[in-house]
């Protein structure tokens, strides 16, 4: 981890982005993510990708609709970020060009890679959505006939293949943490327990 990335969260706002196939536990970790650092007093917004799809329905699934999608997010992101709300957004985000839109918009982005491979991501498939793939029901489905974009340099990243939820949890939240002020970003006197 580089010096800045260490320190870039020893601030009272952050953008904390969870990028990865549909069905790698991004969700599921930032959404624990969130509960952790709420019981500490910290003033998160948790965006998930596929519930801001359902306020804005006739977002479709061309590589232009999901680029369009990404930076609405993350210009959301941003513009919470600067009233000082800590923000976790989770959105399969495949892109490389719209993340770095993002990351550009942002003071302080942490781009969380969640790598589950694709094979265990379909296993998974917990919303249906490779099966409906497969079937030829979902076109340019992420991973199957439409490209995912690893990020080269992510601040962080976790395969729930080998790690718990509280193990990638601890790491999320030890990649955020201020080395001398332990998450000084938390509103209160108590210090955050990182451990697993």
């Amino acid at each position: 981890m580089s010096r800045e990335a260490a320190l870039k969260c020893g601030t009272e706002s952050a953008v904390l982005w969870f990028t990865g196939l549909s069905g790698s536990g991004k969700s599921t970790i930032a959404e624990e993510v969130c509960r952790h650092l709420r019981r500490h007093g910290v003033r998160v917004e948790y965006l998930d990708g596929d519930a801001i799809r359902d306020v804005f329905p006739a977002t479709g699934f061309t590589r232009a609709e999901r680029d369009a999608h990404v930076r609405r997010v993350g210009f959301l992101a941003s513009r919470l970020e600067e009233h000082g709300v800590f923000v976790v957004a989770a959105l399969v985000s495949p892109y490389a060009d719209s993340r770095q839109f993002v990351k550009r918009l942002c003071k302080n982005f942490v781009e969380i890679h969640v790598s589950t491979p694709f094979a265990e991501c379909e296993r998974r498939d917990v919303k249906g959505l490779y099966a409906r793939a497969r079937r030829g029901e979902i076109k340019g489905f992420t991973g199957l006939d439409d490209p995912y974009e690893p990020p080269p340099y992510p601040d962080l990243v976790l395969d729930t293949t080998a790690v718990s939820l509280a193990e990638a949890t601890s790491r999320v939240l030890r990649q955020i943490e201020h080395p001398r002020t332990a998450l000084r970003f938390v509103q209160t006197s108590e210090p955050v327990s990182i451990q697993s």
